[in-house]
């Protein structure tokens, strides 16, 4: 079944709406639109992301039985109000960006175009989807632009809410990214999904060759392997004896990133896995990234 999104809005805005139905202003035709006033971090573009997201919620905007009796038992709104909410389906009209393009401040990435009845509910959903996702949006596309070719993947899902997280993989992703760890966000939105494996792994077993022969028995040559754990160089050397030069690569977590990624390039050029990629994860931006080329 699907979730109702209507009581993801502010109060004010039903106890506006009740007061215009009484008054006999709800009616008029309004326009509201949708605008980032300001770019933060020295940023000179946005991109917009969140309107699919936003489109889905707005058809999923249906008060049942559950949100009406909480805006009854709470006094929220009154009978005419909850009788007009009962059968409310948004009847105006949406346009603005495509998810992906880039906007500047004060351009209008919405607009919601109804009687001010049927958009004023929407507002707070509204706002609330195109500020987290085009935020998301935009910095990826920065770090986007900062790694050139080289491909990028979103792996932040333990720094935000459950939900926000699957938002957030699908942000990046129009922004630039390859892939994603979220699972939810692969299910939901056919977002590509990755990983490697974490410290608790390796600390798992008795040595560190004994977790990566044991990674490499289950899914391959072709896995990354985290280094870290210990001894960067001895770790290195560990992954390209067990699993040979045709390793599909390592994965570092820590320490100075730009130095130690080319102290472990320079090491597996000379071990002979040439081929062998380097994954960097960790607190990474824009200027991080372009530190890493």
């Amino acid at each position: 079944m699907t979730r109702s999104t209507a009581l993801h809005t502010d109060r004010y805005e039903l106890t506006m709406l009740d007061a215009g139905l009484r008054d006999g202003t709800a009616q008029r035709r309004c326009v509201f639109e949708v605008f980032g006033r300001r770019l933060s971090g020295g940023r000179r573009f946005g991109v917009v992301a969140g309107t699919g997201r936003l489109l889905d919620a707005i058809r999923d905007f249906r008060f049942g039985d559950d949100e009406l009796r909480y805006l009854r038992d709470n006094r929220i709104v009154d009978a005419t109000t909850l009788d007009f909410l009962e059968g409310y389906r948004f009847t105006g009209s949406i346009t603005g960006y495509r998810e992906g393009e880039i906007y500047f401040p004060g351009s209008p990435l919405l607009t919601i175009e109804g009687t001010f009845a049927e958009a004023v509910i929407l507002e707070t959903l509204a706002l609330s989807v195109l500020n987290f996702d085009s935020a998301v949006a935009t910095a990826a596309a920065r770090m986007s632009v900062a790694a050139g070719d080289r491909p990028l993947a979103e792996m932040g899902s333990r720094r935000a809410g459950e939900e926000s997280a699957v938002a957030a993989a699908r942000a990046a992703y129009i922004a630039g990214f390859s892939a994603t760890s979220n699972l939810e966000a692969g299910r939901r939105w056919g977002v590509p999904t990755m990983g490697t494996a974490a410290h608790a792994w390796t600390l798992l077993h008795d040595s560190e060759e004994d977790a990566f022969r044991s990674q490499i028995a289950a899914v391959g040559t072709d896995t990354t392997l985290l280094i870290d754990t210990y001894d960067i160089p001895e770790g290195v050397r560990t992954a390209v004896r067990v699993a040979g030069t045709e390793l599909g690569g390592v994965r570092i977590d820590s320490g100075d990133l730009p130095i130690v990624a080319g102290e472990v390039r320079a090491l597996l050029d000379e071990l002979g896995a040439t081929g062998t990629r380097i994954t960097v994860t960790s607190d990474l931006d824009e200027y991080a990234i372009a530190a890493l080329a």
